[in-house]
């Protein structure tokens, strides 16, 4: 039953990374949960249904410029 403790002071540069790794772990986490749905606004869908309208426009072009 003897433990035998060693305990150790932490240096200043080990704090420090241990501090901005957190600091990364953090920031990492805080944008991993904002979700792709929330950032949808009416004027995104409109403007990714014009493009939808023009890719498919074009595309009709192309198609009957090979006919």
């Amino acid at each position: 039953m003897n433990k035998i403790s060693n305990t150790e002071a932490i240096s200043r540069r080990k704090a420090l990374a241990l501090v901005g790794l957190g600091a990364v772990l953090g920031l990492a986490a805080a944008t991993v949960s904002v979700s792709e749905a929330e950032a949808q606004t009416v004027g995104m869908q409109r403007r990714q249904g014009r493009r939808t309208g023009r890719q498919d426009r074009r595309q009709t072009r192309r198609t009957d410029r090979r006919t």
